[in-house]
């Protein structure tokens, strides 16, 4: 776990089922909490660039939907809504610690193009430098399926690889891979190490993420596939509490650690 305890440019991304509440509307609580931590860790003196889900997840509570939207211009409006929301308390919240916060809103036609890419790169670099902590997610409210990342596990990757970061966190709720699905097999343990992903990591991968998001685990292991061929170690730990993230960087056991660089033939227990 060195790798993180040493690390100085961090991702983290945090899914909606982390930032909401089953009803839809923001855990106000847990909001506030990984702030908290996120801000504390900056002053530490990491760089933090939180991808953040849950434009779509806010959205559905701020305009009272039960279920999530299926067509793409409800879609596209309940996050045009849920988006403005979410960086208002990100605001409000990172204030309060005197940190400033920058949004950036990606597509994935940004960096298939040579230079969209540098210019995307060059921004990171800026606001780096200026000392703020770059909050990003797809662009929900303009993303169609020929642009679109798909699930934000993909873009933190891509964020952590057009970045340069040396590590790359999913806060998720789970507490990192099993041997299977811990909410059905009693049996099921966490694997809190895994080497080299292969044919047998990603078929116990499988399963769907909550109604209020869009992953899954199976989508957490090509994002460490896409971290790792940019030689960048990911974890995976559980959202529910922020509070992990200073076990993580203080070089704890925490979740589930995926190696960047692949050498042996199976996952270790």
């Amino acid at each position: 776990m060195n790798c993180f305890q040493n690390a100085t440019r961090v991702v983290i991304k945090v899914g909606s089922s982390t930032l909401t509440h089953n009803s839809g509307h923001i855990n106000i609580r847990r909001l506030e909490q990984l702030v908290k931590v996120l801000s504390d860790i900056q002053n530490a003196g990491k760089e933090i660039i939180l991808v953040s889900s849950g434009a779509i997840a806010v959205g559905m509570g701020k305009l009272h939907m039960r279920e999530r939207p299926q067509d793409m211009a409800a879609k596209q409006a309940t996050a045009a809504v849920g988006q403005c929301e979410l960086m208002y308390l990100y605001d409000k919240m990172f204030s309060e610690y005197n940190h400033t916060i920058a949004q950036v809103l990606m597509t994935r036609d940004v960096v298939d193009s040579q230079e969209r890419r540098c210019r995307v790169v060059n921004t990171f670099e800026q606001l780096m430098k200026l000392g703020t902590i770059p909050i990003v997610n797809e662009n929900d409210t303009v993303s169609v399926e020929e642009i679109e990342f798909g699930d934000n596990d993909t873009l933190s990757a891509i964020v952590a690889q057009l970045t340069h970061a040396d590590v790359l966190v999913l806060m998720s709720d789970i507490d990192g891979l099993y041997t299977g699905n811990p909410r059905t097999d009693p049996n099921a343990k966490l694997i809190p190490y895994v080497e080299r992903i292969t044919p047998e990591i990603e078929a116990i991968a499988g399963g769907a993420g909550s109604n209020r998001g869009t992953g899954g685990m199976i989508t957490k292991i090509h994002a460490a596939q896409i971290a790792g061929a940019a030689g960048i170690d990911m974890a995976i730990i559980n959202g529910e509490n922020p509070n992990l993230l200073y076990s993580l960087f203080d070089g704890e056991t925490v979740g589930t650690h995926f190696a960047c660089a692949p050498s042996s033939e199976t996952a270790r227990e």
